[in-house]
């Protein structure tokens, strides 16, 4: 059985369009044209991917990916919506989505997406399950992350960050290195969503230790490691 999709969009054209393609593609598809539908469907677990438009009747996309990620529901989320400025795209990423295309759009971006997303689930690294930097571990298979003894709460998005920062600790990385590696971006998409990330990120990691671990690089991107 392909790939299973969930697809929450109230508009009938652009869903049978949507779900129409990715059938064709394997894709196995649910779809509901409703938040309070999609958020119950979507709390099943059982989907590798969600398409999500914003603006939905009962709840609106916005409201159901909070609730999603609120309830730990991991899920990648694609947000569709005619919204398509900076601010709007900054909100749909900070709000838990982990990648946000602009209507209309051409079936053939939406499809590569998709693709890319199960890629990275299916290419997450397995050998080393415990990462760590100084009196931060993090614990890929409990989803935890503790500094000195302090759980920290992340948002999924605020995780992967951390994880690849993790990764690549006492390194510098640019913005591209985490557009891509985070956010699978082969662009920049002319936001400021990287920063508005690593600013709360650095506030749940750093705020109250005794020494800094995430670190600005000025004019080159960031680090994460011991002394600035």
């Amino acid at each position: 059985m392909g790939h299973k999709i969930l697809l929450v969009e109230d508009d009938d054209a652009t869903a049978g369009y949507v779900a129409r393609g990715l059938g064709e593609e394997g894709f196995v598809v649910d779809r509901v044209g409703n938040g309070r539908d999609g958020l119950f469907h979507a709390t099943d677990g059982s989907y590798d991917c969600i398409v999500l438009d914003r603006m939905l009747p009962g709840m609106d996309g916005m409201a159901v990916l909070s609730a999603l990620r609120a309830a730990g529901v991991a899920t990648p989320v694609i947000i569709l919506s005619a919204l398509g400025s900076p601010e709007d795209r900054v909100k749909g990423l900070v709000g838990g989505s982990d990648d946000y295309l602009v209507k209309p759009f051409a079936f053939a971006e939406l499809l590569a997406r998709i693709r890319l997303l199960m890629r990275r689930g299916a290419a997450t690294p397995t050998a080393q399950t415990v990462l760590r930097c100084d009196d931060l571990e993090m614990d890929l298979l409990a989803r935890r992350v503790v500094r000195s003894g302090r759980t920290l709460t992340l948002q999924p998005r605020e995780f992967r960050l951390l994880e690849y920062l993790l990764r690549h600790a006492e390194q510098v990385v640019t913005r591209t290195m985490l557009l891509e590696g985070v956010w699978d971006y082969h662009f920049d998409p002319g936001t400021n969503v990287i920063d508005v990330h690593l600013s709360r990120l650095r506030k749940k990691v750093d705020e109250g230790f005794a020494r800094p671990l995430l670190h600005t690089v000025r004019g080159v991107g960031y680090r994460l490691g011991v002394d600035g």
